[in-house]
């Protein structure tokens, strides 16, 4: 039988979300024998459940509640309740993300020191560095069954076509690129099997060979007993005593009903939209612009990566499905030289999209797909292609705010997204446009199709740390600023986004942050 804790039960540290920053925590905890509650707003799901059908997978486990997007034209009117795809499970988007799993380069997390003042821009050094997260990205390659590291010992995945039509086409234009180190198994680890390149990892891995907290943190924290996920949770409101210190979250269960979970620690962890949300909808008289927010940046300087996709068409099939997601990155572009136009890297992600997507967003918002896009539709066998994946400057007023009037099913306000480009989002994306139009014109395209860029999967920034409490939201563990025992645990803690996917970086945080709770429980600092 599963564990159950008591709801007046002020012992436990209360995690708010389970996808890779609250699963890993949990888990984290677990095996230090310290006990948890994990708040998870969506439902719990099982292998079976998977299905390689796109459309169907988007639709059961997207997170799909209604948020308000403001900003460019052209992104609010093609996704105006979608602008960022997210999933609502236990296990986050840990469920639907393609495994991913690189590291920072030293110089982003010292982009203020490395560019200095950036005009129109919020942009701040992380209060830690490379070195420092190395050891705990070493930890998080290992239990994520990273190949192609140091950490496992994993080969890489095979070489597919779709790789390595990229491949020749960066070779002839002089570019770097190499396989991508997935967390995706090739050879049988952790009771887990090997890929068996469906080609589906963004609708759920239905065999268990991709890393998920579903299957693997979350299991392993429960196994110890010290864990308990309540799914079918949506939390309401952080509670907080008169000191300001945090006792208890409120939520509505699976059936409406409102609980309150008593607290010695709470970690929120529903990414970075719902984050700055939860601690926005916590204001009170002694924190009226929300918690954890004195220096007013809650919600504020949120990160999508500067994206778009290009994708080719030739005369002969690529089938560029045939292989994981993502099989390769283009990393010649990945530093910061400002002698490109633009500050900061990005990476060209070999990435298939599958039928459906690709008809979704060869031209989106469109009436009518047209001859254009039903042409490139026929020939979809014949394709190859990337996403664009670049660092996206902090700007203060791309950020999550309450909707003054309108609420959720739970009586909540719906939050709001402004998000649009900084001039080196636009000058990075024309720049990767370009050298990819020069990569696939050298192996003989017969026409290269430029996508805008569409729904974010990588979401950072909103409660970022900062050495100074007045820049930001938490310090260098994810603690509060103002409130000690209130930590943050996902991407929302970013202080840049970096050019390469998020995941790893939020689990190397995760388990860096558990041995801090840890110590600090310890010493009965928390």
């Amino acid at each position: 039988m599963s564990t159950k804790f008591d709801l007046n039960d002020a012992s436990l540290v209360v995690i708010i979300g389970s996808g890779a920053g609250g699963g890993t925590l949990a888990n984290e905890l677990a095996q230090k024998g310290i006990r948890s509650v994990v708040l998870e707003a969506g439902k719990r799901f099982n292998l079976s459940d998977f299905e390689n059908d796109e459309w169907k997978m988007f639709s059961k486990i997207s997170w799909l509640d209604k948020r308000h997007l403001v900003g460019p034209a052209r992104l609010a009117s093609d996704f105006p309740n979608l602008p960022a795809w997210l999933v609502k499970g236990v296990g986050g988007a840990t469920m639907h993300w393609a495994g991913v799993a690189m590291r920072f380069q030293a110089h982003e997390f010292k982009m203020k020191t490395t560019n200095g003042t950036v005009p129109g821009a919020n942009v701040l050094d992380w209060p830690i560095t490379l070195k420092e997260l190395a050891p705990y990205y070493y930890k998080a390659e290992q239990k994520m069954g990273v190949c192609g590291t140091e950490a496992t010992g994993m080969p890489f995945h095979g070489e597919s076509n779709h790789y390595k039509v990229v491949a020749e086409g960066a070779r002839r234009v002089g570019a770097k690129c190499e396989q991508a180190t997935l967390a995706i198994n090739t050879e049988v680890r952790d009771g887990r099997p090997p890929c068996q390149v469906n080609g589906f990892c963004h609708q759920g891995c239905r065999i268990g060979a991709k890393w998920s907290t579903m299957y693997t943190e979350i299991p392993k924290a429960e196994a110890t007993g010290k864990t308990e996920v309540r799914p079918e949770s949506m939390v309401l409101k952080i509670e907080h005593d008169e000191s300001g210190k945090v006792t208890g979250v409120l939520y509505a269960d699976k059936d409406g009903n409102q609980r309150l979970q008593k607290a010695r620690v709470v970690a929120v962890a529903g990414n970075s939209i719902e984050s700055p949300r939860m601690l926005l909808n916590s204001a009170s008289s002694m924190f009226p612009d929300g918690l954890a927010n004195s220096s007013g940046q809650v919600g504020q300087n949120y990160m999508t990566h500067t994206a778009g996709g290009v994708y080719a068409e030739f005369e002969k099939p690529v089938h560029m499905y045939k292989s994981t997601v993502v099989p390769g990155i283009v990393h010649e572009w990945k530093d910061n030289d400002p002698s490109r136009g633009h500050l900061g890297g990005y990476e060209l992600e070999i990435l298939h999209l599958g039928l459906p997507f690709m008809s979704a967003f060869l031209n989106p918002g469109k009436s009518g797909w047209g001859r254009g896009v039903s042409d490139s539709l026929a020939n979809y066998d014949n394709m190859a292609g990337f996403w664009i994946c670049g660092e996206d400057m902090a700007v203060e007023s791309n950020n999550i705010t309450l909707h003054p009037t309108e609420k959720d099913q739970y009586g909540l306000p719906i939050p709001v997204i402004y998000k649009t480009d900084h001039i080196n989002d636009t000058r990075m994306r024309d720049h990767a446009y370009a050298r990819s139009q020069e990569l696939f014109d050298s192996i003989g395209a017969l026409k290269v199709n430029k996508l805008p860029s569409y729904p974010a999967s990588h979401n950072m920034g909103t409660n970022r740390m900062s050495e100074r409490a007045r820049d930001g939201v938490v310090n260098r563990w994810g603690q509060s600023h103002d409130i000690k025992n209130l930590f943050v645990s996902d991407g929302s803690q970013f202080t840049s986004s970096g050019t390469e996917n998020p995941t790893l970086t939020i689990v190397a945080l995760a388990i860096r942050q558990a041995d801090y709770i840890a110590d600090q429980m310890k010493k009965k600092a928390l």
